[in-house]
């Protein structure tokens, strides 16, 4: 995952697709890979990313979109996304709480 990120950053995208990222890495990487994506973002390359691990994912995305069995469920930023009470609930789970 780390290789095929360096790989793609070499070729200065103005846009990074990104396919579960995070998947098959210990949580150390995938801290690792949030954290790179957060700065590839700040240097300017708009980054599209699906992701399960949709905790982590909205708490570094500027705008999150939620599916439901391929229909678009929540749109929002990433932000209002983590701490909307019904996205949590259905979604997220109870544990996942930011308070």
């Amino acid at each position: 995952q780390m290789l095929s990120m360096g790989r793609a950053i070499m070729m200065d995208p103005q846009v990074l697709l990104l396919d579960e990222p995070s998947a098959g890495l210990s949580p150390a990487l995938q801290d690792e890979v949030f954290i790179n994506c957060r700065r590839i973002n700040e240097a300017g390359v708009s980054i599209v990313m699906v992701e399960q691990n949709a905790n982590r994912c909205l708490q570094i995305c500027h705008r999150g979109y939620v599916l439901d069995q391929g229909r678009n469920a929540y749109t929002n930023s990433g932000d209002a996304l983590l701490h909307d009470p019904k996205v949590v609930e259905l979604y997220l789970g109870t544990l996942a709480r930011i308070d």
